[in-house]
């Protein structure tokens, strides 16, 4: 067993070594908004290749854990570490050029515009620049978004219909696809299966599964403890502001996490 590092005495940890290469790294992370502490002293370990559960109650600190990974805040205290070297003052822009992407709950799809569109959106590739002006390469695009479709193995009929017509499963395919344009390390999911049914809930488990099966560390913030247990290899527990728990996923069972989430900790696993 080995133990990740962390500022908090009182974290349970029960990791079996991984020979994967790091991915995504963090230790001692502390962020406070005024006098409020949102996080204190947070140490993480993400894998290539692994899917790693971030659970918590509302107000955890999963969200500003997130953030601060994904470079919309800045961390007070701590360091990140991306592919094995460390890392400071990050930004959205400057994590992605990183191979990191997050999708966040709203999925930020545009409705007029099909499967395809969305996916290379911002991203198209160039027939020829001249000065300010670009021609885009339209059937190169659609090449390279229909080949990130197939990755995430999203099913569509028709793949012109606008995305406002598709299934939540689908639009989080499609979001996930895009994704995948510029993760090339780790893609970060708010909440994936939130407001899914349950055939769109297993769709999108098995597009995350993919992903992770591509080489990609997946770290996913979830609050439903049966998705966890589907498609997670580990799971990080998080209350108030603090790591608690971070042990494999077959290592473990609901009821030990629901109790580290509670504060009403069982201590032994099955």
């Amino acid at each position: 067993m080995s133990k990740l590092p962390t500022q908090d005495p009182g974290t349970v940890t029960q990791v079996a070594e991984d020979s994967r290469p790091v991915a995504l790294q963090c230790e001692g992370i502390v962020k406070w908004f005024g006098g409020v502490q949102s996080l204190g002293g947070v140490s993480l370990r993400l894998h290539a290749g692994e899917v790693v559960a971030l659970v918590g109650d509302n107000g955890a600190g999963k969200s500003t854990l997130v953030k601060t990974l994904s470079g919309i805040h800045q961390p007070d205290a701590g360091k990140i570490w991306v592919g094995g070297e460390p890392v400071s003052h990050l930004s959205p822009p400057r994590v992605r050029d990183m191979g990191i992407e997050t999708v966040y709950q709203d999925l930020a799809l545009c409705d007029n515009l099909n499967a395809v569109e969305n996916v290379v959106l911002g991203q198209e590739p160039l027939r020829f620049r001249v000065g300010p002006l670009a021609v885009l390469n339209k059937r190169e695009g659609a090449r390279v978004a229909r080949q990130r479709l197939q990755q995430v193995g999203i099913r569509i009929a028709d793949f012109d219909v606008t995305v406002h017509r598709l299934s939540g499963g689908q639009r989080q395919a499609v979001a996930i696809a895009r994704a995948l344009m510029q993760a090339s390390r780790v893609m970060i999911l708010d909440e994936p299966t939130a407001a899914l049914g349950l055939q769109q809930t297993r769709s999108t488990l098995e597009v995350i599964r993919s992903v992770a099966d591509q080489g990609i560390g997946v770290l996913m913030i979830s609050h439903s403890i049966d998705d966890v247990f589907k498609v997670t290899d580990r799971i990080v527990v998080l209350r108030l502001g603090r790591v608690v728990l971070d042990t494999q996923t077959d290592a473990t069972n609901p009821e030990a996490i629901i109790a580290h989430v509670t504060g009403a900790a069982l201590g032994t696993w099955r």
